[in-house]
């Protein structure tokens, strides 16, 4: 069932005409009666229904109620169903509201926002709603309500059927990126799911609604569920719960290790002015500060048809979820898996049910569609604000992030004022606070610090910072706004100060400071600069996977020898139209002066599967990861490749070490149309030959590798989608995604394959997928033959180390037994941890 749609059928058996009902309580109890003969509620679902009203107003307007059972009762839903009662004479059902309609909803899934769709749309027509008032005919209510509908927040409440009980042992209690993954483990069942702390009660589903439990280390909790797959959904969530255990353990170690060593941060030798935070990132900056002016954001109350308000914020939330998803994708390549989850987490946000119905429900009172989604932001941003609880109450910064995201998407004249707009000097820069994605982005050139007068050290935009390496202070209250616009200043990110106006003294100090520092880090970098190079002279190389020429630096600090994966498709998704070839042309030239002659491989569009960009109003797959994706793309549509060639090969023509690849090969005419588009392209332009590679993403490229080893010049392997490909696993399916393993022997020997395949003519074979960032990954890569290995820039000093301390006899020893394993548990048993 999608999200958004409850998909039930309005029987005439379902309507009951000209009703007079005594009151709302009787009124509820009729359209229950309905529901109960149909057989889509147990009789106890009526009082659930009359519970609800306690907590909340159904009452939507225009005449119509839709009252529903409490969030820990849809266990007495057997089956989703609407009952209609029509009330001519109307029934007060608040004081001043007058129903005539009451849509009686029993939904078991959460699926707020198509019902509501519809009733809007009916409710933009009041001459055909009034009708429906006085129908005779059920058939005119029939047509007008069909489908759609679900149910409301969680509140007190006892346990489900078959439960377990647990103490939260995450240190810092439950936050947003673990709580995502408990709603993402129990949407993928049908049961309802319900986690009690004491009598509060939150449905397992609901981001937010978990939240707002407050959950905190030693906080004893009853996780209940009831329905057909009750059982199964227990012990997977119950798995998925106490396996986080280890890494939020794991976090916290590390977290108290960075504050132990961050406590003695830089003293300047003289007294100086300083406003105190708190440490978030460690280093020293020192610069002109730049105060960020606070967003004064006022959103106008623009009423307009219901009709078009619905269908704009059920456009805007699409489109942020894609963009989210983009940024994730990015942010999980450039910075690491965890700080992906950051995005991961605000995009569960968008799917809480409450939140979106508390929207429209402004919405259906009158109110504009933008308004009505800022205030339920805020309403609900304000709740998570209220709790006692600094972590929790770090997330409603998220909400309101990702609010925005929103917001500016249904009208873009909303859009806060931008980060980008800085001094051309570096600056610290100063603001009220900074969002997640804002912090992602910063121009690292331009902005050499961070202080803002909110937050935590634990806010995820802390988090960004320290994997940014950018020095930033949080929580430094209202004097940092106050600070007049390029005061000069040393930011202390481990004392959590930022001292003001320096004299030549301090800053003499700072800047002694700061190069022993360099010195320390240049030692560690000198390190990752060493070869991957065997102790019996084998040589690897290493690339690293990044996206833009801004990341290239810091890949080379962390020891890349180059770019073995540039993906095109950011210059495609975090906009609304495609770049032209100048724009492309840029970045490509942009990144190789950036690489200054070491080897650049760009990846050619991979549009399709999980990536989508709306602007190019691409035509909807019934299964896109089986479709119309990669070159299968491009030769289908010549006005995206032909463009993307030119201005690849415009760069080639200004110097630099450029390979072309092309992604999700599967056949010998592919390699040939697209050579023969290269070939002329080249032959227009009188630019230099580049080597040609493919992607080996699916089994049919790696078992006739030797084939295509005639017609190119190198293969690399995407690992994450040839696994998903070999084992007919989507490596986003909730219940299957943990078997993806890259590290099974099927996937190991379709691996031998290429590498055997392309070295009968002399091919080089590298893996850019995730198991070469994982160092026995790594050792089984290079023991297989792979002589190239590209990663996120971060996994690189751990690769380079294992391979260092390995030889190559060793390494072939253990992918020979790797192959010979027969799960990808006993070959993840290999691992020794160390030297092979």
């Amino acid at each position: 069932m999608a999200p958004d749609t409850l998909t039930a059928p309005l029987l005439p058996d379902l309507v009951r005409l000209a009703a007079s009902p005594a009151g709302k309580q009787d009124a509820i109890g009729q359209a229950a009666q309905l529901l109960v003969a149909a057989g889509c509620i147990d009789p106890a679902y009526a009082d659930s229904m009359l519970r609800r009203e306690a907590v909340a107003n159904t009452y939507l307007g225009h005449g119509v109620a839709i009252p529903h059972g409490m969030v820990e009762d849809r266990n007495m839903v057997r089956r989703n169903g609407i009952a209609v009662l029509q009330v001519p004479g109307g029934v007060e059902w608040n004081p001043g509201q007058t129903a005539h309609l009451v849509v009686a909803i029993a939904a078991q899934s959460d699926a707020h926002i198509g019902i509501l769709r519809r009733l809007t749309r009916l409710m933009q027509d009041e001459a055909r709603l009034s009708s429906l008032f006085t129908a005779t005919d059920p058939a005119l209510l029939i047509a007008a309500l069909s489908e759609d509908q679900a149910a409301p927040v969680a509140g007190p409440g006892g346990d489900l059927a078959e439960s377990f009980e647990w103490v939260v042992d995450y240190p810092t209690g439950l936050h947003a990126r673990p709580a995502s993954t408990w709603v993402e483990t129990a949407r993928s069942f049908a049961a309802r799911i319900q986690v009690r702390h004491g009598d509060q009660v939150a449905d397992a589903k609901a981001l937010v609604s978990l939240l707002q439990l407050g959950l905190r280390a030693g906080d004893g909790i009853v996780v209940s569920a009831e329905g057909g797959d009750a059982t199964a959904a227990l012990a997977r969530l119950k798995a998925v719960i106490t396996r986080l255990s280890a890494q939020e353990k794991a976090d916290a170690k590390a977290a108290a290790l960075r504050a132990r060593s961050a406590a003695q941060g830089w003293t300047p030798p003289g007294a100086l002015p300083v406003v105190v935070g708190i440490g978030a990132s460690p280093g020293l900056a020192i610069g002109p500060v730049h105060v960020l002016p606070p967003a004064d954001l006022t959103v106008p109350d623009q009423p307009s048809p219901l009709i078009n308000g619905g269908d704009r914020l059920h456009e805007a939330l699409t489109l942020t979820r894609q963009h989210l998803k983009a940024l994730a994708d990015d942010t999980g390549r450039r910075l690491g898996a965890a700080e992906a989850g950051i995005f991961r987490a605000q995009a569960e946000l968008l799917n809480d049910t409450d939140l979106i119905t508390l929207a429209c429900q402004l919405m259906v009172e009158g109110h504009g569609v933008a308004w009505s989604w800022h205030e339920a932001v805020e309403r609900t941003a304000g709740s998570l604000s209220a709790l006692n609880n600094p972590v929790l109450a770090a997330r409603a910064a998220d909400l309101r992030d990702v609010g925005q995201r929103v917001l500016a998407r249904i009208d873009p004249s909303l859009r806060i004022g931008s980060i980008h707009d800085l001094p051309d000097q570096p600056c610290i820069l100063v603001a009220d606070d900074l969002s997640p994605s804002d912090t992602a982005g910063l121009d690292m050139s331009r902005v050499i610090g961070l202080a803002t007068a909110q937050g935590g050290p634990t806010s995820h935009t802390a988090i960004l910072a320290r994997t940014l390496g950018l020095p930033a202070i949080v929580a430094g209250g209202k004097a940092l706004l106050e600070l007049a616009d390029g005061t000069p200043a040393v930011l202390d990110g481990q004392g959590g100060r930022l001292h003001l106006d320096p004299g030549p003294a301090d800053l003499e100090s700072a800047g002694a400071w700061i190069a022993r520092q360099a010195e320390r880090k240049a030692r560690e970098e000198e390190r990752r600069g060493l070869p991957a190079r065997t102790r019996d002279g084998h040589t690897v190389e290493i690339g690293a996977n990044v996206n833009r020429p801004d990341q290239v630096p810091v890949a080379l600090s962390q020891g890349a020898e180059g770019v073995g994966l540039m993906r095109t498709e950011f210059l495609f998704l975090e906009r609304s139209d495609a770049p032209g070839e100048e724009e492309q042309y840029e970045t490509y030239r942009a990144m190789l002066e950036a690489l200054d002659g070491r080897p650049l491989i760009v990846r050619t569009l991979d549009i399709g599967g999980d990536k989508q960009v709306p602007h190019l109003q691409l035509p909807q797959e019934e299964n896109p990861f089986l479709g119309v994706r990669g070159a299968r793309l491009l030769l289908r549509q010549p006005d995206l490749l032909e463009p993307q060639l030119r201005a690849l090969y415009r760069a080639a023509k200004q110097g630099g070490a450029l390979s072309i690849m092309f992604p999700m090969i599967t056949s010998l005419r592919e390699v040939e149309a697209l050579r023969a588009a290269c070939d002329r392209i080249r032959a227009e332009l009188d630019a230099p030959a580049v080597p040609l590679g493919i992607m080996v993403e699916v089994p049919a490229a790696a078992v006739q590798a030797d084939m295509f080893a005639r017609h190119v010049d190198f293969f690399s392997i995407g690992t994450n989608d040839l696994t998903q490909y070999a084992l007919a696993i989507d490596r986003q399916h909730p219940d299957l995604a943990a078997e993806a393993d890259s590290l099974h022997p099927a996937v190991l020997r379709l691996i031998r394959m290429t590498v055997e395949g392309a070295a009968r003519h002399g091919r080089w074979v590298g893996v850019c997928g995730g198991i070469a960032g994982d160092p026995f990954g790594a050792a089984l890569l290079t023991g297989l033959g792979v002589r190239e290995l590209s990663m996120t820039p971060h996994d690189i000093p751990a690769v380079k180390d294992r391979l260092r301390d390995s030889d190559l006899s060793a390494l072939q020893d253990l992918a020979a037994r790797a192959i010979a394993c027969e799960t990808a548990d006993a070959v993840r048993a290999l691992d020794g941890g160390g030297a092979s």
